[in-house]
């Protein structure tokens, strides 16, 4: 009972300062200046390559959570004519992967916040109730990194971030970023209009990370069918190492939990 009083009132608190270090270095990994620094958040440049393909070259500046400049390569296939895009100047586009996976992080540093060094756990269950709800934001926020939003075609076609270039993208260019695990990624889909007197079975492709050639779609009365699929991506450092804190604090979450439980189960067990 007396050890069991010493893992709730020294150890638990021990382990909570030590996720809070933790998380907030993971935070901090999303280079966002704190509220009321007023620091500018410092922008990055990546370069995007692939081992497959020299179809679509270009850099990416990464501003925290939004891409506030591309410049685009894209060498298209039928007629080697070599297109160049880039963003307008007076646009960003929003990550909201990395917007989302922050939030999280920051919504778990308040929950272990609440549960100063002065407060004074009572039972296990309380201690169990805590890490089940700090270690639920984590996997959301590992989650919105390591999987990326599935879209149909027609939804890529309409948003925002096709009319973010200048010159404006051809009908038959489709882009789409997003953030796959420690990665930038960026796939360029290029179509051929489908004719009405075509003889092919018209299927429209439903939702997908990545669409592979052969999708067909229908959008602004005209359907499509993707003919070439080029992805590129770059590695951004700081991603990675916010992943790494999550994995790490879930399992110094998963450890306390097992403490608790095999305390708890003596407990209810012991012999009378």
């Amino acid at each position: 009972e007396e050890e069991f009083k010493w893992l709730l009132q020294e150890e638990v608190h021990a382990v909570l300062k030590q996720l809070q270090d933790i998380l907030k270095e993971a935070s901090q990994r999303f280079t966002l200046p704190a509220s009321g620094s007023g620091g500018a958040v410092k922008q990055e440049n990546f370069v995007l390559s692939t081992s497959g393909t020299d179809h679509v070259k270009g850099v990416l500046t990464l501003q925290g959570d939004a891409l506030c400049q591309a410049d685009v390569n894209l060498k298209v296939p039928r007629n080697n004519q070599l297109l160049h895009f880039a963003f307008r100047e007076d646009k960003q586009w929003k990550l909201q992967q990395i917007q989302d996976a922050r939030n999280h992080v920051n919504q778990a540093i308040y929950m272990l916040l609440k549960r100063d060094i002065n407060y004074q756990f009572k039972t296990g269950s309380e201690v169990l109730k805590l890490m089940d709800a700090v270690m639920l934001q984590l996997s959301r926020a590992r989650n919105r990194l390591t999987t990326p939003a599935t879209l149909t075609l027609p939804e890529i076609a309409s948003s925002g971030l096709t009319k973010m270039f200048t010159p404006a993208l051809p009908p038959d260019i489709l882009v789409n970023f997003y953030i796959n695990l420690n990665k930038l990624c960026l796939t360029v889909y290029q179509l051929h209009v489908l004719q009405p007197s075509t003889t092919k079975n018209f299927k429209p492709a439903g939702g997908s990370i990545l669409h592979n050639p052969g999708a067909m779609f229908e959008f602004g009365n005209q359907r499509y069918e993707v003919s070439h699929v080029h992805k590129v991506e770059c590695v951004v450092p700081w991603l990675n190492d916010a992943l790494v804190f999550f994995t790490v604090s879930l399992q110094l979450c998963q450890q306390l939990k097992d403490k608790i439980s095999v305390f708890s189960s003596y407990w209810n067990y012991r012999p009378y």
